[in-house]
């Protein structure tokens, strides 16, 4: 069996990402977790990155409701062995119950700031000429 030579994450990670990401937010949406930093925030998980091993699960979160947002994750990595305990109850089919690691999702700002780099004046002016082009060409 050869061995792919990509750098992504395998299928194995992605299923058991998702199946941690599920776990997680169903952990955090009880509220068992006693700190005020997390029970005033809603905290969504967007993403959960497994390591190769499968032992450490690096979780991409968005607090909402919160006012500073590393707080929440800083609250969270705080908790990250109570956490792991209430989820490993989901986990039980895991050999190994992952290490969590709570990180901010920025990929939403990102979004954004590409959508208004796209939105700007230079850009559509950019992409007029560019389709102006185009309509001479299909004549």
């Amino acid at each position: 069996m050869s061995r792919s030579t990509t750098s992504g994450p395998s299928q194995r990670m992605l299923r058991v990402g998702e199946q941690v990401r599920h776990a997680l937010s169903e952990t955090l949406q009880r509220g068992e977790i006693i700190d005020p930093m997390i029970e005033n925030s809603v905290v969504s998980v967007s993403e959960v990155r497994m390591s190769p091993d499968l032992k450490i699960a690096t979780a991409f979160i968005s607090p909402l409701g919160a006012g500073d947002a590393d707080v929440v994750v800083g609250a969270l990595n705080r908790h990250a062995k109570f956490i792991r305990g209430r989820v490993s109850g989901a986990l039980r089919q895991m050999k190994y119950m992952p290490e969590f690691r709570f990180r901010l999702d920025t990929s939403f700002d990102n979004f954004a700031r590409i959508n208004e780099l796209l939105k700007s004046p230079e850009v559509a002016r950019d992409l007029g000429d560019q389709n102006k082009n185009n309509d001479k060409d299909e004549e």
